[in-house]
């Protein structure tokens, strides 16, 4: 989850403040944004931006950007689960943004869309990521360390004997299904995170 500062009447060649701005003498309203919002949450087609290190043709794309090369950009589908308004001066045409959305997704691209389909343009001033998976910003504390177990707490957990845990200790794979990744745990410590082929549990990074 994110809060953003949106800028309304001022594109970016980035989507940043960082790139080249460009007031485009239109005022976005509320009721437009609301509306636009609509049309962003669920699935989404989103085009890569030009300012990225997704690579075309070997390149990463912000090289071609700054060599003013023109090239075919990535569309990708992606997830908004959540996009909410928080605040919006429309005075200043500045405004703040909640997303929950999936992984991959640019932020600075959906504010660029947003402003598109409002009318008026925009970038995006300030990017606060809040919550990446069960993590929250508000939780953090100086020198507050969790165990590697807990950190992937979310992921379903098969407990191991003893006998189980030296064979995943040598990455060769123990009997399980599941779908995804899993836990393998000795006593409550993680030994290595596996996936499932062909109805074993297969160890795709082990730890001491």
């Amino acid at each position: 989850m994110t809060r953003d500062g949106v800028r309304f009447g001022v594109t970016s060649t980035t989507g940043d403040p960082t790139g080249e701005l460009s007031q485009t003498g239109r005022h976005a309203d509320e009721r437009a944004v609301l509306q636009a919002l609509k049309g962003l949450v669920g699935e989404i087609r989103q085009r890569v931006p030009a300012y990225s290190a997704v690579k075309v043709e070997g390149v990463r794309l912000y090289k071609h950007a700054r060599a003013g090369e023109e090239v075919d950009l990535p569309v990708r589908t992606v997830r908004i689960d959540r996009l909410d308004l928080a605040r919006f001066d429309e005075g200043a045409q500045d405004a703040e943004l909640v997303v929950e959305c999936s992984s991959g997704t640019y932020v600075r691209r959906l504010v660029s869309d947003l402003g598109e389909l409002c009318g008026a343009g925009a970038h995006c001033t300030t990017l606060e990521r809040t919550r990446v998976g069960p993590f929250a910003l508000a939780d953090a504390g100086h020198g507050r360390v969790i165990s590697m177990s807990d950190a992937l707490g979310f992921l379903p957990e098969r407990h191991l004997s003893a006998d189980e845990a030296e064979t995943v200790r040598h990455g060769r794979p123990v009997p399980g299904t599941v779908e995804g990744p899993i836990r393998l745990t000795l006593g409550g410590d993680l030994v290595a995170v596996a996936v499932e082929r062909d109805g074993m549990l297969r160890p795709e990074t082990v730890f001491a």
